[in-house]
């Protein structure tokens, strides 16, 4: 078993979170590194710059990521999903991982308040995520947010 010592939770004002925009390129696909190393994928791979920047430009894909002392300690990943039932959209959050050693302090809870004040900037009204049922760590994240939890299955289609 691993101990890891948190963070200072007086340390919360050194964390900064921002939305990722074409000029953080660098920033991203570091980011992109460490979600890959979160969730242990196998073959982690780098997408290219000129991938990433067109990414960033997106206006459908929303990138958040949060450093402490220049070092990149958790990030998000969410799709805007325009509704076609009324002028509005929601937002899929695809990705959240925080480094090991930073989790458990408030800072995903952080980069989930920072995401719900977009959506309020954006007249979003509603956010939603998937977790996986074995994933206990992220359930109890969830719910300690008050999520509306929603018994759903997930299926996926593999085309080629």
């Amino acid at each position: 078993m691993c101990f890891i010592k948190p963070l200072n939770t007086n340390k919360m004002n050194e964390i900064n979170v921002k939305q990722l925009g074409k000029d953080d390129v660098v920033v991203a696909q570091n980011l992109f590194l460490l979600l890959q190393e979160i969730f242990d994928v196998e073959n982690v791979k780098i997408t290219s710059a000129s991938y990433t920047e067109k990414l960033l430009e997106n206006s459908n894909i929303i990138v958040f990521a949060a450093e402490h002392q220049e070092e990149i300690i958790e990030g998000l990943t969410a799709y805007v999903l325009p509704m076609y039932h009324s002028e509005s959209a929601e937002i899929y959050i695809y990705d959240i991982a925080v480094k090991p050693k930073f989790q458990r302090i408030g800072v995903g809870k952080k980069l989930l308040a920072t995401l719900s004040e977009y959506c309020r900037q954006n007249e979003i009204k509603e956010m939603f995520v998937q977790a996986n049922e074995e994933d206990e760590h992220a359930l109890d994240f969830y719910r300690s947010m008050h999520y509306k939890e929603a018994k759903v299955a997930h299926f996926t289609y593999n085309i080629l």
